[in-house]
């Protein structure tokens, strides 16, 4: 992908949904050719010319200024995860290319011990990295899957098995495609970013569909319905973590409220995944 076209694509879809009633601009008598506001009207609204703002729309305008940018996000109305996106766009930074992620042992110890706890690592682009023995059975068994289909987006929209596990897949899919857009922001001209994203456009529409509509998501925290074929429905708490010291990777665990029904169904399927995972062990 291109970041100029990335850029314009963005501003343009965030104009679009914004009306100028919406804005607090006055009624516009007629008919309005395009959806939502007008490159002149934005402009007015952030208080920049008319120039500026169509050469920053397509990524023409040097040395964008945090004020500058700062206006046009209040003039559409964008949250932190979309300022922020906004900002990689209009202000790339020189990044040094991220090698082959691999997942320090210390990080792996952790997934370790976190018995009762599902959790993984994801890299960059959605994929699974390292993995706890819970998450493997609360999910799918990583293990068993080529290392490029672990990434996320591949499971959540090309395998069954990994789709039936949330009940409302539609949210689950679109948070997926806002968190791979959001780090797109920082570096849409990556080779396996083009590939990955290439490749969900040609299997699947609705990752089309949703991906066109240039929503972004930060990872953060919030509560997942599950559904899984040994213990039933079960909804979990999730948190992630940026790991600092590892760029692009990011810690995500699952967690039950004490004493509920999640809780105990957590703890039945460690105890069913328990002698699958010795044996595993043992052939190896």
């Amino acid at each position: 992908m291109e970041r100029r076209s990335e850029l314009a694509e963005f501003l343009r879809s965030r104009r679009a949904r914004l009306t100028p009633e919406e804005a607090g601009l006055p009624p516009f008598g007629g008919r309005r050719r395009v959806p939502g506001l007008r490159r002149e009207e934005l402009a007015q609204l952030a208080g920049v010319s008319v120039d500026y703002y169509v050469r920053l729309e397509q990524g023409r305008a040097a040395n964008v200024s945090q004020e500058v940018l700062g206006a046009v996000a209040r003039a559409l109305r964008l949250d932190d995860a979309e300022h922020a996106h906004l900002r990689n766009l209009a202000q790339p930074r020189r990044r040094a290319p991220v090698r082959r992620e691999r997942v320090r042992p210390q990080v792996q110890r952790l997934l370790d011990v976190a018995e009762g706890a599902p959790s993984y690592v994801i890299g960059q682009w959605g994929d699974t990295l390292a993995w706890n023995r819970l998450a493997a059975a609360l999910f799918v068994d990583f293990g068993a899957l080529a290392p490029r289909d672990r990434n996320w987006l591949r499971m959540v929209f090309l395998n069954e098995e990994m789709r039936s596990r949330f009940t409302d897949w539609p949210t689950k899919a679109r948070e997926t495609v806002a968190f791979l857009r959001m780090r797109a922001g920082e570096d849409p001209e990556d080779p396996y970013l083009t590939e990955l994203v290439g490749e969900l456009s040609l299997k699947s529409p609705d990752f089309r569909r949703w991906w066109a509509g240039h929503d972004v998501k930060e990872k953060g925290r919030g509560r997942k319905p599950l559904r899984h074929p040994i213990v039933g429905d079960l909804v979990l708490d999730y948190e992630t973590l940026r790991l600092p010291e590892d760029p692009g990777q990011t810690l995500v665990t699952y967690l039950a409220e004490a004493g509920s029904p999640a809780e105990e169904a957590l703890r039945l399927l460690g105890s069913w995944a328990a002698p699958a995972a010795a044996e595993r062990e043992s052939s190896r």
